[in-house]
């Protein structure tokens, strides 16, 4: 019969095998050393292996494509319109978008929709386009026709106003190109969009990296050393906290006016507090684990414990939380300038073209429409970017 084969360091014999005698089983002896297949690979730093998870994402590298963008434009593009920020022109007021090229498409070719009764027609054949629709309105004297018609409304203004173009005091608008269209004061919106884009995201920019500076000491402290000091802090910013925004914006803007510095120092007084938390929050977290314990034992010093260990694995959720602090501080702005305690003009600010916008929506709906769509992609890039980045230092997600 064939006998059973026993390793000589098998320490997991059976009472079967055991209880065999000894002419049953031999012994065998392992003759050569068994090791683990060797790991090759590159080390990799943790820089190295954030920017890697980063890239692997193409949402994420499309909204910082956005992100970059719309930070650009805020820089040169004021200063790619012929027309400066503050350039008005009182005859051309509300004129649609123009654009070279485009308009031989028939877009952004400065032509708008009218509608006017079919016997005013000659009165506007200067600048006629085209004939869209005829209709009729029923009133007490019975049907009066209609005629819906598109116009070109550059050379209507030529046509308004041609003894002030002919004396000088105004620019012929047949060779005028607002690309997004002008305002109310006839300020090209182009320009007046991404200075207002730049002034947006400098204030957005300069209040998370303030309130990440105040909450990253503040929240770190309280959540790593806990204690009478976390108490007292905890009141502190419950009491600031419950301060009501507008009544404060209010104050401030009779105080030092309404300008850049006074929204600044608004959002500045409240902003710190949930950055505060969100750190408090991951340093009670990591504080008591493992490695950290060690690095304690081995008598590393507070500082380096906090920011050598603790803080890079939560560097993921603070990073999230700063990042939609822009878009927030953006949108609050906005909302401060719907109240009238907005920037101060002729500054102007996303806010106040949307408030500008929305006063003319129904006439003039491109006033509102290119700042909404300015504001809404910085909202959902910035949203994006910011779950990029917090995936992408997450430690756990390491492969």
């Amino acid at each position: 019969m064939n006998k059973p084969i026993l390793l000589e360091n098998d320490k997991h014999l059976s009472n079967e095998l055991l209880s065999l005698p000894a002419d049953q089983f031999k012994l065998v002896v392992r003759e050569e050393q068994i090791y683990d297949a060797e790991f090759k690979t590159e080390p990799v730093s943790y820089g190295k292996d954030v920017w890697r998870r980063f890239v692997r994402s193409r949402v994420t590298v499309v909204a910082a494509i956005f992100v970059l963008a719309i930070v650009i434009m805020g820089v040169i593009g004021p200063h790619l319109s012929q027309y400066t920020v503050t350039e008005q022109h009182w005859d051309l007021t509300r004129l649609p978008p123009r654009v070279p090229g485009l308009e031989n498409f028939g877009i952004f070719d400065g032509t708008a929709i009218r509608e006017i009764q079919a016997v005013n027609l000659p009165n506007w054949e200067h600048a006629l386009v085209e004939i869209v629709e005829e209709f009729n309105h029923y009133g007490r004297t019975g049907a009066t026709p209609f005629l819906r018609i598109r116009i070109n409304e550059y050379h209507h203004a030529a046509y308004v106003f041609a003894d002030n173009i002919e004396a000088g005091i105004t620019p012929d608008p047949t060779d005028m190109y607002f690309w997004f269209g002008s305002d109310q004061l006839g300020r090209c919106l182009f320009a007046r969009l991404w200075q207002g884009t730049r002034v947006s995201l400098i204030l957005g920019f300069s209040v998370a990296l303030i309130n990440l500076s105040i909450g990253l000491i503040i929240g770190s402290m309280c959540g790593y050393y806990g204690g009478k000091f976390d108490m007292i802090m905890q009141r502190i910013m419950e009491t600031i906290g419950s301060i009501p925004l507008i009544p404060m914006a209010i104050l401030l803007i009779i105080l030092m006016g309404s300008s850049l510095r006074s929204l600044l120092l608004l959002f500045l007084i409240q902003g710190w507090i949930s950055v505060a938390n969100g750190v408090r929050v991951q340093f009670y977290r990591f504080k008591s684990r493992e490695y950290v314990l060690a690095s304690r034992t081995m008598g590393a010093k507070d500082i380096r414990v906090m920011f050598k260990h603790i803080l890079p694995n939560a560097a993921g959720t603070i990073i999230t939380a700063v990042a939609l602090v822009v878009p927030s501080v953006i949108f609050m702005e906005a909302l401060l300038a719907y109240l009238g305690l907005g920037i101060e003009a002729p500054n102007p600010s996303i806010g106040v073209l949307l408030l500008n916008g929305q006063q003319n929506l129904l006439a003039y709906p491109f006033m509102i429409v290119f700042p909404g769509i300015v504001i809404v992609l910085l909202m959902l890039s910035f949203n994006l970017f910011g779950n990029g980045m917090r995936d992408a230092f997450n430690p756990a997600l390491r492969k």
